[in-house]
C-alpha cells in the first residue's frame, strides 16, 4: 500500500471537545475515505476542513502547504504485512498525538469516532523513541481492555514522562466497521525527531 497524506491546516482545539462549528477551528479528526482504485490500490483521502479548500496560484492546496510549515499531520507507509504509522507536528506532543490518530485509522476512520468519553494515559521511558512505542501500546492496551475506539488525543511531555488524553466511545461493528485489529507497537523504523520547523514520530504496528 502506498503512503497516503493526511493534512489540515489550522490549529488543534482541545477544549472544544471536537466542535465543527467553531470557524476560527480546523477539526483534526481523520481521514476522508479510504478504499481502493480501478488498480486495486489500496489509497487513503486525505480529510479536509469542511469547508471547500482553495488552491493557491502555485497549485497547493492549504493542506500541502500547511504541512510544508510545520502543521498537524499523520500518514500510513507500507511494511510488509503491517503498518506504519507517521505522525507531524510543530510539537513532539503533537507529533505523538496525530501518529495515535493514523493508529486509529489502521482500524477506523477517526472522525466516526465520537468524543464520548475520556480515558487518562500516562507513561515513561528513557528517551523519546522508546516514550513513543509505550504512548502507542498504551493506546492499544485501552483500545483492546476497554473495547473502545478513539477519535481524540491530547499528550503533554515533560522529563521523560507523558500524560495524555484520549476520546472515544464503545466499538459498534456496525458503524466503525473496524478493518484490522492493532495488536501493538514495534521497534521496527521506530523514530523521533524534529525536522526543521517540525516534529515527527513512526513507527511499523503489528496488526
Amino acid at each position: 500500500m502506498s503512503a497516503r497524506l493526511f493534512a489540515c491546516a489550522g490549529t488543534s482545539d482541545h477544549a472544544s471537545g471536537g466542535d465543527r462549528s467553531r470557524p476560527s477551528q480546523v477539526y483534526f479528526s481523520g481521514i476522508g475515505c479510504i478504499g481502493s482504485n480501478a488498480g486495486d490500490e489500496s489509497f487513503i483521502v486525505a480529510n479536509v476542513p469542511p469547508w471547500p479548500a482553495p488552491a493557491f496560484d502555485d497549485g497547493q492546496t492549504a493542506a500541502s502547504r500547511a504541512l510544508q510549515n510545520g502543521a498537524l499531520a499523520w500518514e500510513h507507509y507500507e511494511h510488509g504485512a503491517d503498518i506504519g504509522v507517521r505522525g507531524y507536528g510543530a510539537s513532539k506532543g503533537e507529533a505523538f498525538e496525530q501518529a495515535a490518530l493514523a493508529l486509529t485509522a489502521a482500524s477506523t476512520d477517526p472522525a466516526e469516532v465520537a468524543a464520548r468519553e475520556r480515558v487518562a494515559i500516562a507513561c515513561e521511558a528513557p528517551d523519546d523513541e522508546l516514550l513513543f512505542a509505550e504512548w502507542l501500546n498504551a493506546v492499544v492496551y485501552e483500545m483492546s481492555t476497554r473495547r473502545m475506539l478513539f477519535g481524540r488525543y491530547a499528550v503533554r511531555i515533560a522529563d521523560g514522562r507523558l500524560e495524555g488524553e484520549a476520546w472515544g466511545e464503545p466499538v459498534d461493528l456496525e458503524r466503525h466497521h473496524p478493518a484490522v485489529e492493532v495488536k501493538g507497537a514495534t521497534y521496527t523504523t521506530l523514530r523521533v525527531a524534529r525536522e526543521g520547523a517540525r516534529w515527527v514520530a513512526q513507527t511499523v504496528v503489528d496488526v
